[in-house]
């Protein structure tokens, strides 16, 4: 910690960090040994953040992140939007196909972003906002292979029809990003993903991983 920085405002963050990668919650006891403070620093921050609705206990005295994080969450997507339009408008324009962001939310993918190319007669429509399962569709396909570390070829998926009949997509997962699951991909109308296009993706969702950090 140094002069400028807030020990109690970092150990409420961390707090949070320690709740969101759990699914189970953690109690008061885990807590303290995790955060390596007494059990009485913790009582007081998850007070404070219950005040906030960031964090709630169940009736067994688990923490667990609270519903206050969704209001906050709602302004990640802009954010993360505006940092990934680049990427994707190279993207389009380079391979003549519709370019995307997608971001998990809960059980699906979820297109945040979406950039048509400008110079072909035709492409597939596709609007920020469309939602799928995560195990349909490139960009779902993509995500999961992160999740199980199945990295080669930069965790590029390819799908034909899924989503879409006629249609092929190509995706790959965003790496490295704290906080953030998803993956940049195109679709396109055509049997079959072309040999460069799919390096070409993993090189985009490379970039968009990159502006994010």
């Amino acid at each position: 910690m140094t002069a400028e920085t807030s020990q109690t405002l970092d150990r409420g963050l961390r707090v949070l960090k320690l709740l969101a990668d759990t699914d189970h919650g953690l109690t008061v006891t885990e807590l303290s040994h995790k955060l390596g403070v007494n059990r009485t620093v913790v009582y007081r921050l998850l007070a404070t953040l219950e005040q906030h609705a960031l964090v709630r206990r169940d009736a067994g005295g688990r923490a667990r992140v609270g519903l206050g994080v969704l209001r906050l969450g709602r302004q990640v997507h802009p954010l993360v939007r505006e940092a990934a339009l680049p990427a994707l408008r190279s993207l389009a324009e380079d391979v003549g196909a519709t370019a995307h962001l997608t971001l998990v939310d809960g059980t699906e993918a979820l297109a945040v972003a979406v950039v048509e190319p400008t110079w072909t007669d035709y492409h597939v429509a596709y609007r920020a906002g469309f939602r799928h399962p995560l195990d349909r569709g490139a960009a779902g396909r993509a995500i999961i292979k992160a999740r199980q570390g199945r990295l080669q070829d930069g965790g590029l998926a390819l799908t034909h029809g899924e989503l879409e009949a006629g249609a092929s997509g190509a995706a790959a997962p965003l790496l490295g990003v704290s906080g953030i699951e998803g993956s940049v991909g195109v679709v396109m109308l055509t049997d079959n993903v072309g040999e460069r296009i799919g390096p070409r993706v993993v090189d985009a969702a490379r970039e968009v991983s990159e502006a994010l950090r």
